[in-house]
């Protein structure tokens, strides 16, 4: 592709540069020229001359200017003589071409295409046209991982990812925003999700051991098909907002493990206000103090166990008994009720999810 973009814009400038121009690559080899019989020669005074190892160099009665600078150079402008003029037109011809090429990898860039499917930034109807066009690999099954650092740091998170998946031709890794990168990772089909939240801990777990910061990864579905990628990063998202009001202690979540968290957290605030206020006709919820909550949650981790309960809050059976039913006087709600406890549950959630101030509808 470069070279055929190369030739087009050498042909336009052959009739205004009254020399032979051409570029060559960084094995010696022409892959345009203004006189076409010269396409294809290899140019051994290039490799000798060391072309790629500075900006300008004249060589064999011509002037080489390299372009294309991203690790070094992999491609060099050369116009024929090693007068002023030469030079001059050497180094101009490079900067217009390394700027055409610029322009046409980010229009062909699949890593590029990616971000826009995936930030909605291009049309459904353009979607498949440009993966035809970019060879990108429709049928395969693919899940975005979304990184959000927590903290600050000097290092490049980016480049940290990127190395850990070099493949580009399956894994790309795209800058969302100064905070959020998001990894859409390939994946065999029917992955099971503890295997993603196996990798999610593994590269969460290296950028702490080995670079020292923390990070919280958000998961969404597996999806197949490139237009289906902007509902799993909206997923990893979810995942990342409801795991921030619902599970601030843990550093990796799914969006298929968030159960009611995630009914929740899309209801309105005012419905929420008005169940908090039917549920607890008897009294707000702030009438419970620390030591009872911690109670009702302990009972919860427990399975509504009233003997596993007491054990585990080091507590006689009767004493764990006479706080349940202090809750039930102050709230109605039976805990050792399933129906009850479901409610409660349910309620401490919506609450937890008022006090986090959400912006919503």
């Amino acid at each position: 592709m470069p070279n055929r973009l190369f030739q087009g814009i050498i042909n336009q400038m052959r009739d205004a540069v009254d020399r032979t121009i051409g570029v060559v690559d960084e094995t010696g080899t022409v892959v345009a020229c203004s006189e076409l019989g010269i396409i294809g020669e290899v140019r051994k005074g290039v490799i000798t001359a060391g072309v790629f190892n500075g900006t300008q160099t004249c060589v064999d009665d011509a002037t080489y200017t390299t372009f294309d600078v991203l690790i070094r150079p992999e491609y060099a402008v050369f116009v024929d003589g090693v007068d002023e003029f030469s030079r001059k037109y050497s180094q101009l011809i490079a900067i217009a071409l390394d700027q055409i090429k610029q322009n046409n990898d980010e229009k062909f860039d699949r890593s590029n295409f990616v971000k826009n499917v995936i930030l909605d930034n291009i049309l459904p109807g353009d979607i498949y046209i440009k993966a035809r066009e970019l060879h990108f690999n429709n049928d395969a099954t693919r899940v975005v991982f979304l990184i959000r650092t927590t903290q600050e740091t000097e290092i490049s998170v980016f480049d940290i990812i990127q190395n850990f998946f070099p493949d580009k031709t399956k894994d790309f890794v795209i800058n969302v925003n100064e905070n959020d990168i998001a990894l859409v990772k390939e994946v065999r089909p029917n992955v099971d999700s503890k295997d993603l939240e196996k990798l999610a801990r593994s590269i969460n777990d290296t950028l702490l051991a080995e670079f020292y910061f923390n990070a919280v990864i958000g998961i969404g579905t597996c999806v197949t098909g490139v237009k289906e990628l902007a509902h799993s990063f909206k997923e990893a998202q979810v995942a990342l907002e409801v795991g921030k009001v619902f599970d601030t202690e843990k550093t990796i979540i799914s969006y298929e493990n968030l159960g009611i968290a995630r009914l929740i957290y899309q209801l309105p605030t005012t419905l929420c206000d008005m169940f908090l206020r039917e549920v607890f006709k008897r009294g707000s919820i702030e009438s419970l103090d620390q030591e009872t909550l911690f109670t009702i949650q302990k009972f919860f981790e427990n399975n509504l166990n009233v003997s596993e309960t007491s054990r585990k809050l080091f507590v006689h059976r009767n004493t764990l008994v006479y706080r349940l039913e202090k809750i039930k006087k102050l709230t109605g709600l039976d805990l050792r009720e399933f129906d009850d406890a479901i409610v409660f549950k349910v309620a401490l959630m919506v609450n937890k999810y008022l006090a986090s101030s959400p912006i919503k509808y």
